[in-house]
């Protein structure tokens, strides 16, 4: 009997996936253990392994398509077998397995009785619906259309370009046939599981599917105005050369964007991809030609030798609308829960570095030991968190948990957001075992290969803005966390050492406290006890 593959559960908080890639295709032999499909949540990118044996049927999630935990992933079965009443609306049933389960493939016989889809789609016809490609995402955008309604379709030709939370993705196809049916237009956002597409024999006639089809969401045919002031308000204009016979110039989002910040006029890159669509590679490689541009000493000569010229205010108004990525909304709707939610209070010391300096300078004189303020700051932290647990805590409504556990949570900024890799039991690790963890976890987060067990769980977090030269600021809580440290660049000042004035390094840190689970003498003793160990690093080794 076939068995149906639902989308895993990757981690407790993880509420849809997308597939990045699929390393079988249909008609394949699986064995049990083989790798199906490569799966990545908004952490991480992980391998998905198959816990049954057969033939790979049916793929019911593209590469590059988003879907919720549980929808249907693959069908496999013996060679042959049909598989038509376990295709019904694209979907497998949603079981009732507890949400924080580990990740399992769920089996089910056929979907559930009773529906409202239609029974069947004509013969060849395949709906594409707009993918869920992180856990936060509702909706997507489609930036690009590379096809157009009737154009033949082929296996692994890109059909669009899909904004979401996390980047601008190109869509590919899975099928072949021929594109009857567009939901959403460019520029367009559209709830996730929204028609997107539908792929055919030429000449089917989809419109009943596609009204039955329809998810939540406002009909395209509707929003349609609306979304072109949108398009041409947040996208830039695709413009042609003067000399050119008025094609279409394809490029992708991401390619644009590189154009536009390295100054490149687009128009003139050849570009390398299908249909001639100009990629990243393109940008990145494009040389200009050499030309005879008019240097300021030669228009400064043109002019004449009179006294100073009258400003004549010249050029045109201009301001870019740049719409908010899924990741900017994710991070905008949490932080003011955070903000709104936790009442928070600020306790901000300053702190004497000249000690902690000279310890540093000894400890990186060891060979092959790189330690840095940071490292520092996060050990001091640790250990000051074991004497005063109660600012290791989190809130809830029926009590207060209090973590006899340290888990440091250090904050790391990433091209389009911020992520929070977690170092555990952090007071139990050496300076220089923090400082390599710290480095090892900041690289996999800029390059998204963070998984998902490795920012879960923290207890406490840091956020270091000192490297950029910020001496003083504050943070916005890192819930469920009951305070998060802001660290400040170590400043050389005067300051009084016994009733002189000398020349010394301070730090200025912030402590933000959630005020249902932190006091604010609880706050202070913490600060107390922090500044003990970072002004006399030497006793953190007691």
């Amino acid at each position: 009997m076939a068995k149906i593959i639902t989308m895993p559960r990757l981690s407790d908080t993880m509420t849809e996936g997308v597939v990045a890639k699929w390393l079988k295709k249909v008609g394949d032999k699986i064995n049990e253990g083989d790798i199906l499909a490569e799966i990545e949540t908004d952490k991480a990118t992980m391998e998905f392994e198959s816990f049954n044996s057969g033939t790979l049927l049916h793929i019911g999630i593209q590469e590059g398509e988003t879907a919720p935990v549980d929808s249907l992933l693959a069908i496999i079965g013996a060679e042959g077998e049909d598989i038509a009443p376990l295709l019904h609306l694209g979907k497998a049933p949603v079981t009732s397995a507890p949400a924080a389960e580990t990740p399992a493939v769920q089996e089910t016989a056929a979907p559930a009785a009773t529906t409202s889809a239609p029974a069947a789609l004509p013969k060849g016809v395949v709906v594409v619906t707009m993918p869920r490609l992180s856990d936060t995402m509702t909706d997507g955008t489609v930036a690009t259309w590379l096809k157009k309604i009737g154009d033949t379709i082929k296996e692994g030709d890109i059909l669009a370009e899909i904004e979401t939370d996390k980047a601008t993705m190109e869509f590919e196809s899975f099928n072949s046939g021929t594109l009857l049916y567009i939901g959403v237009q460019e520029g367009q956002t559209a709830p996730v599981d929204s028609v997107l597409a539908i792929i055919g024999p030429a000449g089917t006639d989809v419109t009943g599917v596609a009204e039955n089809f329809q998810k939540g969401g406002t009909a395209p045919a509707a929003s349609a105005p609306a979304t072109a002031v949108v398009e041409s308000a947040s996208t830039p204009v695709v413009t042609t050369t003067p000399t050119s016979d008025d094609r279409r110039i394809f490029i992708s989002p991401l390619a644009k964007k590189l154009a536009e910040e390295k100054g490149i006029d687009y128009t003139q890159v050849q570009g390398s991809g299908e249909n001639g669509r100009i990629v990243k590679s393109d940008i990145e490689n494009y040389t200009p030609s050499a030309a005879a541009p008019v240097s300021a000493s030669q228009a400064i000569a043109a002019a004449p030798t009179a006294a100073v010229q009258p400003f004549v205010p010249a050029g045109e108004m201009y301001s870019e609308e740049i719409k908010n990525s899924q990741m900017r909304k994710t991070i905008a709707k949490r932080l003011s829960e955070s903000i709104f939610t936790a009442p928070h209070f600020y306790l901000t010391i300053e702190v004497s570095m000249d000690e902690a300096m000279r310890s540093r300078g000894m400890i990186n004189n060891i060979p092959d030991t790189k330690v840095s303020f940071n490292d520092m700051v996060i050990k001091a932290c640790a250990m000051a968190l074991k004497k005063h647990p109660k600012v290791n805590s989190q809130w809830r409504e029926d009590a207060i948990i209090i973590n006899h556990h340290v888990n440091v949570g250090v904050a790391v900024a990433v091209e389009d957001g911020l992520v929070v890799p977690v170092l555990r039991f952090t007071d139990q690790m050496t300076l220089s075992q923090i400082g390599a963890q710290v480095k090892d976890l900041a690289g996999k987060a800029k390059s998204k290969k963070l998984q998902p067990s490795e920012m879960e769980g923290s207890t406490f977090t840091v956020s270091n803005l000192g490297m950029f030269g910020i001496t003083e600021f504050t943070s916005i809580i890192n819930q469920p966390n009951s305070a998060i440290l802001s660290v400040g660049a170590i400043v050389e000042k005067p300051v009084v050492r016994n009733g002189q004035i000398v020349v010394g390094n301070t730090m200025k840190v912030t402590l933000a406290c959630d005020h249902r689970t932190v006091d604010g003498a609880t706050g202070a003793q913490f600060l107390q006890t922090l500044r003990q160990y970072l002004e006399n690093p030497v006793t953190m080794l007691a």
